[in-house]
């Protein structure tokens, strides 16, 4: 896939920034849910544009999903926006047309720096936030309470050099991301939005792209388990969480681990070694990995996004999603305060999972 693969047609009616595997498949979902309506005039288009990282994991799921996005008629474009330290200028300076000749903006991650420079460009009257996973509850909040907008993993750390030289863009992003007589935002996610802040649109993300494309499943007898990052976001503490995984693989004979994009290598062959599980790095997101099988009867998981995406995905099927909550003390010294808060508030409000108490064991 070249660098500027797919930049045919200069004045799309829709662009789209992503960063990550699922923000790409949350926008193929908005993509899907949209096609109908009478307003999305033909011809108008969307340009996809990967704002691509550099771990290698990711760059394989995003050139996975780049080429779904192809198949389903979307143009793409590639950027390599952290190669060096020119990438960054070379990356805005070569979206700057198109950003102001677009209509709507759709994105993924309202939290990025790139994102939130990209905004500052544009004039477009409509913006659209889908799923970054949990995260969009946080942002959901910050959005209605007026809050800056930091991630919740950092919330309540302090300010580093960086982030006060960027916090006037910060702070133009918010106000940009705000609804107003003069522009439009839309929110389309598959989490809990019970307060959402006043003017913003609400659109359910019900995963119907991913099941009218992949499966139904081959189910098998057994568990999976799904990884985390949690360890290496300095949330919780490594040795806590291998003994969580070895406790939870025994109780509910899990085989199969699925590791997160981010989990370390040194940190996914100790696991491997002490608990006998078979680790797989999906080349897809995990609800388009589970939906085409075989899965496992029972799913494990951690507080993650998975536990309000998989049911969605997975509806009609036999396959039983559990959450294993965090114990307190698995968190690191590092952890945020509002740590512990949040990730209950991930598993309290997952609809059609099943339960578990913390390991004890651990």
């Amino acid at each position: 896939m070249s660098p500027r693969a797919g930049t045919a047609g200069l004045t799309p009616h829709t662009l789209a920034f992503v960063e990550s595997p699922v923000q790409l498949l949350n926008v193929l979902e908005w993509a899907h849910l949209r096609a109908p309506r009478a307003e999305e005039a033909p011809g108008g288009g969307l340009t996809l544009v990967v704002l691509s990282p550099t771990d290698p994991m990711t760059r394989g799921q995003l050139r996975r999903m780049a080429e779904l996005a192809r198949d389903e008629g979307h143009t793409v474009r590639w950027e390599e926006a952290r190669g060096g330290p020119a990438a960054p200028f070379q990356t805005v300076g070569g979206l700057t047309r198109l950003l102001r000749r677009a209509d709507r903006i759709v994105m993924g991650d309202p939290f990025s720096r790139y994102v939130q420079l990209l905004l500052t460009i544009t004039s477009a009257r409509d913006l659209v936030v889908v799923d970054d996973g949990t995260a969009t509850m946080e942002f959901v909040a910050q959005l209605a309470s007026g809050e800056r907008l930091v991630r919740w993993h950092r919330k309540g750390g302090r300010q580093g050099p960086r982030d006060l030289i960027f916090a006037p863009v910060s702070s133009a992003a918010r106000r940009r991301l705000t609804p107003g007589t003069r522009r439009r935002v839309e929110i389309f996610s598959s989490m809990p939005i019970d307060s959402p802040p006043e003017g913003v649109t609400i659109t359910a993300n019900e995963f119907a792209w991913t099941r009218a494309t992949f499966g139904p499943p081959r189910i098998t007898k057994g568990a999976d388990m799904v990884g985390t990052s949690l360890v290496e976001t300095g949330v919780v503490d490594a040795d806590r969480y291998l003994e969580a995984v070895t406790a939870l693989a025994k109780t509910h004979g899990a085989t199969r681990y699925f590791a997160h994009r981010r989990e370390s290598t040194e940190k996914l062959h100790r696991l491997a070694v002490e608990t006998g599980l078979e680790i797989v790095r999906p080349d897809l997101p995990l609800e388009l990995i589970a939906r085409r099988g075989p899965i496992g009867r029972t799913i494990l998981s951690f507080p993650s996004t998975v536990v309000h995406t998989l049911p969605l995905a997975l509806v009609g099927t036999e396959v039983r999603v559990a959450v294993c909550d965090i114990d307190p003390t698995w968190l690191t010294e590092n952890a945020s305060p509002r740590a512990q808060g949040f990730l209950s508030g991930v598993t309290g409000t997952a609809k059609d999972v099943h339960r578990l108490s913390a390991v004890t064991a651990a």
